[in-house]
């Protein structure tokens, strides 16, 4: 294939995953069981916007109006701000990710990111470590009506960027970035720096495996010579 474009994946992709994910689950448990949500509904499993969903869901079933889901789901999403933020914070550029997008940029590839992450930690992510000049398009959750692991969520960057599936990779260490890119028949990466383990990232879809977001430019290359 010619690979025209690279969609990449933040947390854990392009830099070091340190959300405190247990402890924003068991904060954001607490937070919808005063609510009133029944504890039926909830896991500790499951992540905070898949959880949104199905309380959300559970809410309009059992007749609440508009006005308190949308206040609940400010709630929620204002908790995964602050957890987000302080993660954005604490965490490091993948080690040889800088000279990656250097080189991809060299190559004249597009890139974009997609991450379940707000605009105001990807924007503070961006700005602490001064790469978002190489990103064409930031997808953040912000701005599509539904994130990981709805294809929906890929395909706004797919728009964003003017390309089709097949000239695309996306690169991600997260079963939700496979899921995302086999919806789409877009080939998918996984890095193994983050929170999936190489089995799983396979099962989710994952084509290729790499230790680091690092050799990405090394594998376009060498998909660019079986094109």
């Amino acid at each position: 294939m010619t690979v025209k474009a690279v969609i990449f994946d933040l947390d854990g992709t392009l830099v070091e995953f340190k959300l405190d994910y247990k402890a924003e689950k068991a904060e954001l448990i607490h937070l919808l069981t005063d609510q009133g949500i029944p504890t039926s509904i909830l896991s500790t499993s499951e992540g905070i916007f898949g959880t949104l969903e199905k309380v959300e869901t559970y809410m309009r079933n059992t007749g609440k109006k508009v006005k308190e889901i949308n206040r609940v789901r400010e709630t929620v999403l204002s908790l995964a701000d602050r957890y987000e933020l302080q993660a954005a914070r604490e965490t490091n550029l993948v080690p040889g990710v800088l000279g990656a997008l250097n080189a991809l940029r060299d190559m004249k590839l597009k890139m974009s990111l997609f991450t379940i992450d707000g605009e105001r930690a990807t924007s503070f992510v961006l700005r602490r470590f001064r790469v978002g000049h190489f990103f064409d398009a930031v997808i953040t959750r912000d701005v599509v009506a539904a994130v990981k692991p709805d294809p929906a969520h890929l395909k706004a960057a797919l728009d964003a960027l003017n390309v089709k599936p097949y000239e695309v990779i996306v690169v991600g260490d997260s079963t939700l970035d496979m899921r995302c890119a086999r919806a789409l028949s877009v080939l998918a990466v996984g890095v193994v720096t983050g929170i999936s383990t190489p089995e799983r990232l396979m099962d989710a879809g994952a084509s290729y495996l790499v230790s680091s977001s690092a050799e990405i430019p090394l594998l376009i290359q060498q998909l660019d010579k079986r094109s």
